[in-house]
């Protein structure tokens, strides 16, 4: 579980999910994001740094500025652990049956 407090510490703020859920929709530059959310574009590209950082989204250089897009790879980190959850609970329901024989 070494990557996931960093996916889980950046999907933390409603702000960055926001990011995170208009790059599903689309690429966009921090101007674009920044029209479209509560927060100021200096405020956008600091959520984008922790995202990127987390390896939740990447970006392009298109002339003077950047264009964002979600990476969803980052998110396996997030995937096995919560798949590690599942698991214990399919091991804790078969060990119970077994017990009931």
């Amino acid at each position: 579980m070494t990557a996931c407090p960093v996916v889980c510490d950046a999907l933390g703020d409603s702000t960055r999910r926001e990011i995170l859920e208009a790059l599903r929709r689309k690429p966009a530059s921090v101007g674009q994001l920044a029209s479209v959310l509560p927060v100021s574009r200096p405020a956008v590209s600091q959520h984008l740094k922790v995202l990127h950082t987390a390896g939740l989204v990447g970006f392009r250089e298109e002339g003077t500025r950047n264009v964002y897009h979600l990476r969803p790879e980052g998110l396996e980190p997030l995937r096995r652990w919560l798949d590690e959850f599942w698991q214990d609970a399919l091991d804790s329901f078969a060990a119970f049956v077994e017990s009931q024989d």
